[in-house]
């Protein structure tokens, strides 16, 4: 049973990064009628201060971001959480970084408890390192994303930067920077 939890958790989170980055991105096109915001908004994104309020009342603790983001410019930020009403295993805060400007740049944040975390399964794809707090983090290249899985507190976060601007950011080095901004 927690076999196929995971291998369903994998499948829904690899669906919903496939399905932002094509259907959820706006396109230029669509910028000269809408605003940024208002894409977003359609999706049930809101103001990252929100989201992480709606994620800590549910959870009733505090959540911790990075400090720091990657070095490539973004004109946006958005967050979002989605409470799994069905399984009560999906809970989630996510927080976009985006640019209008240049839709490569994305960089996101996924935060969930502990008790449902992702477990990567396919180690020929990924690299280990240790933060600075001693926990490990694995490092993986993914179809559209790079991440970046670690443990802090109660939760799992995972980073993702979009492969596009990879050539741009010296990853993992970044990525870790980037957790061990967190205290």
């Amino acid at each position: 049973m927690k076999k196929t939890s995971v291998i369903f958790l994998l499948l829904l989170f690899s669906l919903s990064t496939a399905l932002f980055t094509t259907r959820e991105r706006p396109t230029k096109a669509n910028l000269n009628d809408t605003s940024l915001a208002e894409d977003y908004a359609q999706f049930g994104y809101i103001s990252v201060e929100e989201a992480v309020k709606e994620f800590e009342n549910h959870f009733k603790q505090d959540v911790k971001l990075p400090k720091i983001k990657p070095s490539i410019p973004f004109t946006h930020q958005f967050g979002r959480f989605h409470e799994d009403k069905e399984y009560d295993i999906n809970d989630l805060l996510e927080i976009k970084f985006v640019n209008e400007k240049a839709e490569e740049n994305i960089y996101k944040i996924d935060i969930r408890p502990l008790e449902n975390k992702i477990t990567i399964k396919d180690r020929s794809n990924q690299k280990v390192y240790t933060l600075k707090n001693g926990q490990k983090a694995i490092y993986f290249e993914h179809q559209l994303f790079n991440f970046f899985v670690f443990e802090i507190g109660n939760w799992q976060y995972m980073l993702g930067i979009d492969k596009r601007v990879s050539k741009v950011t010296p990853e993992p080095d970044t990525l870790v920077e980037i957790a061990n901004s967190i205290d």
